[in-house]
């Protein structure tokens, strides 16, 4: 199973901020976004039903930009195993022409749902989601 999930955005009106481009708030939430679309995707059921990610940090460096009408492909991927409740995730997006022009690393905490409280990321809910072979 791969660890990598792809999805792709369309920059709308909305999207578009006074520069004629998306928004940085439109990019951090297609961060978000595709970040939750992985989680539902791999995630066993009862995992998802059990915990709930909150995010505690977001970095971003900004390459380029679209415009109205414009798509990019974004993929998400998490490089390394988890520390504690922590997991760092990484989002890059790639315009039509194959650059990536925003890049993202974001940390996430993991939750109990019932209790509202951190919970070190257990092996099997870390498994799925790393390179094969690696150590959750």
């Amino acid at each position: 199973m791969s660890n990598r999930h792809r999805l792709t955005f369309t920059a709308a009106p909305q999207h578009i901020d006074e520069l004629g481009h998306v928004n940085n708030a439109v990019w951090l939430q297609w961060v978000q976004d595709i970040a939750v679309a992985h989680w539902e995707a791999v995630a066993a059921p009862a995992h998802q039903a059990a915990y709930v990610w909150v995010v505690t940090r977001h970095e971003i460096d900004y390459r380029g930009n679209i415009g109205a009408g414009e798509g990019v492909t974004a993929e998400t991927f998490i490089p390394e195993g988890p520390t504690g409740a922590r997991f760092d995730r990484r989002v890059d997006f790639t315009n039509a022409a194959g650059k990536v022009i925003v890049s993202a690393r974001t940390t996430w905490a993991l939750l109990d749902r019932a209790s509202g409280r951190l919970l070190r990321v257990p092996r099997d809910v870390a498994a799925p989601f790393l390179p094969e072979g690696a150590n959750p």
